[in-house]
Formats: C-alpha cells, structure tokens, sequence
C-alpha cells in the first residue's frame, strides 16, 4: 500500500482526488468555489491611531 493505492490517503494526494480516507475542508472549497466564480476577497484597512 502505497502511492499507487487509490483506497489509502497517501494514494489520494499522489492522484489528487478526494474521499472516504481524504475529506475536504469546508474553507478550502469555499475558496475554491470563489475562485472559480471571480470573487475576491475584501481587503480589511487596520484603523491608523
């Protein structure tokens, strides 16, 4: 069981697929999904005393 394994978490990060030993998180696919829409961010200014 290695890298070439598609059931073993190691062999879902050598393919780069997702599942039941590899979940993703929710903010990655969050910022994953605005990515893909062209959403950005709004930058926050810190107030200048």
């Amino acid at each position: 069981m290695g890298k070439g394994d598609q059931r073993s978490k190691r062999g879902k990060i050598h393919i780069g697929t997702y599942g039941v030993l590899r979940k993703r998180k929710k903010a990655a696919k969050k910022a994953a999904a605005a990515k893909k829409a062209g959403v950005k961010k709004k930058a926050t200014k810190k107030a200048a005393k």
